[in-house]
């Protein structure tokens, strides 16, 4: 299916499961409150937040392809791939750090904005979905950037697809997961697409001219890593190995990955401890709370 399948599949799972568990809890607390009037201002919201994330999209490729060429290109890329992953790294945190509150938080502020007016409960579903459909869109701009076939976008789409499914039958009842975990464990892989895009990013200033070592090698690994096969399509597209990396792009991944990993890891036992001792919720008796199970 292609070098980036897999990498754009985690971001649209990842991405996707958080918006659908935004607007599960929107539309859990309107319908539990008897306020299904407010259902379709909820609804016009997160469809405004899509279409900015799709021209939003647009505007990226448009502009990195169309617009620009040569030099400017590789700056344009390169500039987008690092805001890219500035903002998974702060994602994936902030996730960790505010899921267990989240659920409350935003039924806090659809009550604010139920008082205001129906402008203003569009306005809460959409700045609630928006923030999530930008962040997928430039990362999976950053990861998919380069790609000849549309695996990527079949990737990305397949995985959204997933996450509307799993949020459906978590809102439903039908399933029970561990969302601390999955939500950990895709945050562990988003971090590594995301050492992967900070070595694009230092490959394109490279190509740009604004960093040195272009043709300065670390290592060559031709002679086993074989592009064409399936370990090489996967080495390539979702943690960025290739066989001949500059020393810069090389150094770039390793001072992003391990630290950022070790952070991410280390405070998470401790939560996982705090967490095992406190009553388990039931999703399928509170499914706005779908969230904060542990």
């Amino acid at each position: 299916m292609g070098q980036v399948f897999l990498a754009s599949y985690l971001i649209g799972l990842r991405e996707g499961l958080e918006m659908v568990l935004i607007i599960s809890v929107l539309v859990a607390y309107l319908v539990k409150t008897g306020r299904r009037q407010h259902l379709l201002p909820v609804w016009a919201g997160v469809g405004a937040a899509a279409a900015l994330s799709i021209g939003f999209g647009w505007a990226l490729s448009h502009v990195s392809t169309a617009v620009l060429g040569g030099p400017g290109q590789e700056l344009f890329d390169a500039t987008t791939s690092t805001v890219a992953v500035a903002l998974v790294t702060w994602m994936v945190f902030w996730m960790r750090r505010t899921a267990r509150r989240l659920s409350g938080e935003l039924r806090g502020r659809l009550d604010d904005a139920v008082g205001l007016g129906l402008g203003a409960v569009v306005g809460i579903a959409f700045l609630a979905v928006v923030r999530e459909g930008l962040e997928t869109t430039l990362l999976f701009f950053a990861s998919a950037r380069g790609a000849t076939t549309a695996s990527p976008l079949l990737g990305l789409l397949g995985g959204l697809l997933t996450a509307v499914v799993v949020g459906v039958a978590i809102y439903l009842g039908a399933i029970r997961i561990n969302l601390s975990r999955f939500f950990t464990v895709s945050g562990v892989l988003l971090i590594v697409v995301a050492g992967g895009i900070a070595k694009y990013a230092v490959h394109d200033f490279q190509e740009a001219g604004v960093l040195p070592g272009l043709t300065t090698h670390a290592f060559d690994a031709s002679g086993w890593l074989d592009p064409t096969s399936w370990y090489g399509a996967l080495a390539a597209g979702l943690f960025n190995i290739t066989s001949h990396p500059t020393v810069l792009e090389t150094i770039a991944w390793l001072a992003y990955l391990v630290p950022v990993l070790v952070l991410f890891l280390l405070p998470g036992r401790t939560a996982q401890a705090r967490s095992a001792t406190a009553p388990a919720s039931n999703p399928t008796e509170n499914p706005e709370h779908v969230d904060q199970r542990a």
